[in-house]
């Protein structure tokens, strides 16, 4: 099977000029042969410069290769710059090495905002990912929104990684910081009811500050809604917000308390959208 490292390296050879593939070939070659800190450092930052920032252009073939070398790797956002220097710590990395551990978190702490997407863009592809977890959630914290879903989208390291805790905390930032949800791998798979009660209390500080609620935000509660958390969807129901009432109808849907039955066939217009499958959490405009 083809791995990952194979992939960009044929990416880029196709898609990069000759001067940027003779550079970046150099690049590798050197850092192979006598490998430092610093030349990885001065590789990462020039890598923009000597390759440019053009989008990795991959065809829906290739896509499904990344996809059969590494299940859920998505690289369809990513610019050659991106894969250039996933390429180059790939190069430098093994199963059982601490040392790449301690450069990965080193180049993470270094790196500026460009540098700093591309490190979280490739977590789903280094060795001993269990080993990473620390500071992958390190990127959650931040309000650079380019770097949380660099993290957060299109990339099954958080599924498979992250505590309960971890994985709440990302679900609740994205919404905070205005991030949708749906790019977030195993939204569905990954909801519990802890988190549920978090974004219905969400959802109440943003109502008593008479700020609207992100519709997505439902997704999350519907499975566990029950009691109090009926209310909110009936709420959310009535809302004068045509995607808000259809968010809410989906969550009343998923929900196994008949309570939630009845507040559904209050509404007879989402009712029979629900039934006749003409919304979705993909299509709620």
């Amino acid at each position: 099977m083809t791995v990952p490292k194979e992939l960009l390296s044929s990416w880029l050879d196709e898609q990069l000029p000759p001067p940027a593939r003779l550079w970046l070939a150099d690049r590798r070659q050197e850092l192979a042969g006598a490998y430092t800190d610093r030349a990885l450092h001065i590789t990462l930052g020039m890598a923009p410069r000597r390759v440019g920032k053009a989008d990795l252009k991959l065809e829906s073939q290739q896509l499904e290769q990344a996809h059969a070398a590494r299940s859920g790797w998505n690289p369809r956002w990513w610019s050659v710059a991106d894969a250039a220097r996933v390429l180059v710590l790939l190069d430098n990395c093994d199963a059982g090495d601490q040392a790449f551990v301690d450069r990965f978190v080193h180049s993470c702490r270094n790196a500026d905002v460009g540098e700093l997407n591309a490190l979280y863009l490739g977590l789903p592809l280094y060795p001993d990912p269990e080993t990473l977890e620390d500071q992958a959630a390190e990127g959650l914290r931040t309000n650079i929104r380019s770097v949380f879903e660099a993290v957060a989208h299109n990339n099954p390291f958080p599924r498979e990684q992250y505590s309960v805790e971890c994985w709440n905390q990302m679900v609740v930032k994205a919404l905070f910081i205005g991030s949708p949800l749906a790019p977030i791998q195993g939204l569905d798979e990954r909801a519990n009811p802890e988190l549920a009660r978090i974004l219905c209390d969400y959802a109440h500080e943003r109502w008593a500050a008479n700020r609207e609620v992100s519709p997505e935000l439902w997704r999350c509660v519907g499975p566990f809604a029950e009691h109090a958390m009926l209310d909110d969807l009936r709420k959310a129901v009535a809302s004068d917000r045509d995607v808000e009432r259809r968010a809410a109808a989906l969550a009343l849907a998923a929900s196994a308390d008949p309570q939630a039955a009845q507040i559904l066939s209050a509404a007879p217009d989402l009712k029979q959208l629900i039934e006749t499958n003409a919304i979705d959490w993909d299509r709620l405009e």
